[in-house]
């Protein structure tokens, strides 16, 4: 069991997270383990440890893996191979820092220096000219700086940023590649443009006309639904009721090319009529009544 204590530092822009006495299972005898994670506002994280019991490597990783250190990835939505239709989330580690367990021991720290990035770049220009980084491109349609390989890896490749990259600040101040945009309809969690530079829901010309042409196909197929059903109720009511009016009548009104000659059957509750082949005898206004 073990104690864990939050605390933040507002002064000093930095967030702690403690892990008082933890003991490993079914080995409890052997002391416990007390160390920090502390995160800074500059990028900087650092990871100390005040009480460390016995040898970091010979904690048994047979149930879980023992690691320390960091490692940065991605989420990506890839369509799954059970079901093209169907997406999966996917995590890709793209980059890992690993601490060497045979340095940690009581009382000591590691500290983690963030490296410049592409993502820190607000504008085309820095995001071009700097000489911090390197293989950086922009995407005027989210307003950010990448290489496309980072945790918003999966709004650079819904937007098509990877086309708008190739171009030029001079490009995009023309509005050349900025045609380009994917209709996709997402809302990417960190935006530095206002929402002015941005269509909140970018759709193509044809998918504006989809609606109207739905509804004119809704409406034909429900007219033929009703139609088929109709049809089939009639049907129903004259086999089931080949005594009421309408039968009869449409019996005397039939021709020699459309109605046949009908033989009647009453079996108790339920009466029908059946077709009979009469042979060289004419069939108009020929019915032929059958006892039960």
């Amino acid at each position: 069991m073990a104690v864990i204590r939050l605390e933040a530092r507002r002064r000093s822009n930095i967030f702690v997270v403690q892990w008082d006495k933890v003991r490993l299972k079914d080995r409890e005898t052997e002391g416990a383990f007390t160390f920090q994670a502390v995160l800074c506002h500059n990028g900087t994280i650092v990871f100390g440890y005040k009480d460390v019991p016995l040898p970091v490597e010979k904690i048994n990783s047979t149930e879980h893996p023992v690691k320390v250190g960091l490692s940065d990835a991605f989420m990506a939505l890839l369509s799954s191979p059970y079901s093209p239709d169907a997406k999966r989330r996917t995590i890709y580690e793209y980059h890992r820092v690993e601490i060497d367990t045979t340095k940690i021991v009581n009382s000591s720290a590691f500290e983690f220096t963030p490296l410049p990035t592409c993502l820190q770049h607000n504008t085309c220009e820095q995001c071009f000219q700097s000489n911090l980084t390197s293989g950086c491109g922009w995407c005027n349609t989210l307003q950010r700086c990448s290489n496309g390989i980072d945790r918003y890896r999966q709004e650079w490749l819904d937007y098509s940023c990877s086309e708008q990259a190739k171009g030029t600040c001079d490009d995009y101040a023309q509005g050349g590649p900025e045609s380009s945009i994917s209709p996709f309809n997402l809302s990417p969690p960190v935006m530095t443009s206002s929402p002015a530079t941005r269509p909140a829901s970018p759709v193509t010309e044809g998918e504006e006309e989809a609606p109207e042409h739905t509804a004119i196909i809704a409406g034909v197929v429900a007219a033929l639904v009703l139609l088929v059903f109709l049809t089939l109720l009639a049907v129903y009511y004259i086999n089931t009721h080949p005594t009421v009016a309408p039968p009869f009548y449409l019996m005397q009104r039939r021709t020699n090319n459309y109605w046949p000659s009908m033989k009647f059957r009453n079996q108790g509750c339920h009466s029908s009529y059946a077709e009979v082949d009469l042979g060289g005898y004419e069939k108009e206004g020929f019915i032929e009544a059958e006892q039960c």
